[in-house]
């Protein structure tokens, strides 16, 4: 794929998420054949923004969210600063049509993670780590049926990544506790609530943000210092409305909530 195609499919995208709008596949002549090229498309994202990369999203961590959008592994997108809010803001609702809210774990790099032969062990990302917090996904697609349209479309429109809330960080202490075993309640105060585990987040989170690191490495990119990777829901979504309170309670490491508003 050339790069004035990646441009050309990424901007068609952009134009939808601006408006609000779905299309049902991108045209034959920018659609990406494969992973490698959805990342091309993906990447030009970043033109959108001023201000340096904030980090990384992971989608279908767990085998039936692989299944239900039909694709064997993983996949990334791309979180840009625009997207990113906070503990306890109002967060806009939208255009949204996923309508879903996660419970994630996400670790911010203290040094770079530059691309190379071979391959990351987890206790070298780890290392990497300097510190993990607490989040909230709220995911989006701009495809009309998102589950059908296959992985490098996914991957083109950004792994559905929409809105971002970074909660507290979490306390030292995590880095001695079991997170593939570690409990999670995500709740819709009044309305709903799940509780989930890590290991449904690829078997264990810190995993996941050993894949991820590898899987930049090998599209030639570096997960750099000072961003911050959302490895993955360890719960089944939240279904959510405009006007809705949600909350993720990590037991000893913290809790995380927002608001969504109804613009």
């Amino acid at each position: 794929m050339e790069i004035g195609s990646a441009k050309a499919a990424s901007e068609l995208l952009v134009r939808h998420w601006k408006e609000g709008a779905v299309l049902t596949s991108l045209p034959p002549s920018v659609r990406p054949a494969n992973r490698e090229e959805g990342y091309l498309i993906q990447g030009q994202i970043e033109t959108l923004s001023n201000r340096p990369l904030f980090g990384w999203k992971i989608a279908a961590t767990s085998t039936a969210g692989q299944q239900h959008i039909g694709i064997d592994g993983p996949i990334a997108g791309r979180l840009l600063e625009e997207m990113v809010h906070h503990n306890g803001d109002e967060v806009p609702f939208g255009a949204n049509r996923m309508r879903v809210a996660e419970a994630e774990f996400a670790f911010r790099l203290g040094r770079d993670l530059p691309p190379r032969v071979g391959g990351y062990e987890m206790a070298e990302v780890l290392d990497a780590i300097s510190g993990l917090y607490l989040a909230i996904e709220i995911p989006d697609s701009r495809y009309a049926d998102f589950v059908a349209v296959g992985g490098p479309q996914l991957i083109a429109d950004n792994a559905c990544a929409h809105r971002f809330v970074l909660g507290p960080k979490a306390p030292a202490i995590w880095r001695q506790l079991d997170l593939a075993s570690h409990r999670v309640a995500g709740k819709v105060v009044g309305r709903l609530a799940r509780e989930g585990v890590g290991s449904n987040v690829l078997g264990d989170p810190r995993i996941a943000l050993t894949w991820l690191a590898n899987e930049l490495s090998s599209i030639g990119v570096t997960l750099a210092a000072g961003q911050t990777v959302t490895t993955g829901t360890c719960l089944i979504p939240l279904d959510v409305n405009p006007g809705d309170v949600i909350s993720a309670d990590f037991g000893v490491l913290g809790q995380v909530a927002c608001r969504l508003t109804d613009h």
